[in-house]
């Protein structure tokens, strides 16, 4: 019988809490309950809480109207309201957050107004090498040409069976590339299809221009697959989508001499 009273009590305090009552406001009702009525002393020695602290939770019960005051100083007493109270309680606070959420509904043009985030840039990781398919499956929804800084070698290398076909959905697509890449054998290799795979390659001298992780420009985003962190992240931003593609025109320019003046 105290196991099953011990349940019910437990029961009991977790659906308070659930409700918004803190752990001290529903040891100190409960022994108000049990008691009737009592002073400060009386309840707090009960309850098990120390008296300055009850003095604060009893007045927090008495403006949830859940207990209330009897008398005055030095004979003041706190009275348990009935049970019921606590549903008339809940239903102030649903009332005053509907209100609460019709008010906010009001002003959220306002809000809205004055957040700008059309230009702020969005950032996502992805990480692993399912991650890193993610990056590249993303590049795959381009609507303008994919600018690169790419190594194949790494890329090939840390998702060996992925490649293949990325080349043929991307080209599959209508999606056309041009990639500045280290100058492997690897590279030489992938670089006999570039008309199938609709892709123009700068090769530049692997002693020299060896890099990674891949970089990718492609529509408002820049895309990065560090191959040894395992780790892709997508910029999505004018701004910085923009200032790369600028800065790979210039590159290319470069690459393109170079790869005029490398022995292939």
């Amino acid at each position: 019988m105290l196991i099953m009273k011990n349940v019910i009590q437990s029961q009991t305090e977790k659906t308070l809490l659930d409700v918004g009552f803190s752990n001290r406001e529903i040891a100190i009702y409960i022994a108000l309950l049990q008691m009737g009525k009592g002073t400060v002393t009386h309840i707090a020695r009960k309850a098990s809480v120390n008296r300055t602290t009850s003095y604060e939770v009893l007045n927090d019960l008495v403006k949830k109207r859940v207990v209330r005051i009897s008398g005055k100083e030095p004979k003041q007493e706190y009275v348990a309201e009935p049970p019921e109270n606590i549903e008339k309680y809940i239903d102030r606070e649903i009332a005053q957050k509907e209100e609460g959420k019709k008010r906010i509904r009001e002003i959220i043009p306002e809000l809205q107004s004055v957040h700008d985030v059309s230009e702020r840039p969005r950032v996502k990781f992805y990480e692993g090498l399912e991650g890193l398919q993610q990056v590249f499956d993303d590049t795959l929804t381009a609507k303008s040409p994919i600018v690169a800084f790419a190594t194949y070698d790494t890329a090939h290398t840390t998702l060996p069976k992925y490649f293949e076909r990325y080349y043929k959905r991307r080209a599959a697509a209508g999606i056309t590339a041009r990639g500045i890449v280290p100058g492997t054998p690897m590279a030489l290799e992938r670089k006999k299809s570039n008309t199938e795979e609709l892709r123009d390659l700068a090769l530049v001298s692997p002693d020299k221009y060896m890099f990674s992780p891949d970089i990718e420009i492609y529509d408002n985003k820049v895309m990065v697959a560090s191959w040894r962190e395992k780790l892709g992240i997508i910029i999505e931003s004018h701004e910085i989508a923009d200032a790369l593609r600028k800065i790979f025109e210039l590159a290319w320019i470069g690459a393109k001499h170079e790869n005029s003046n490398y022995k292939q």
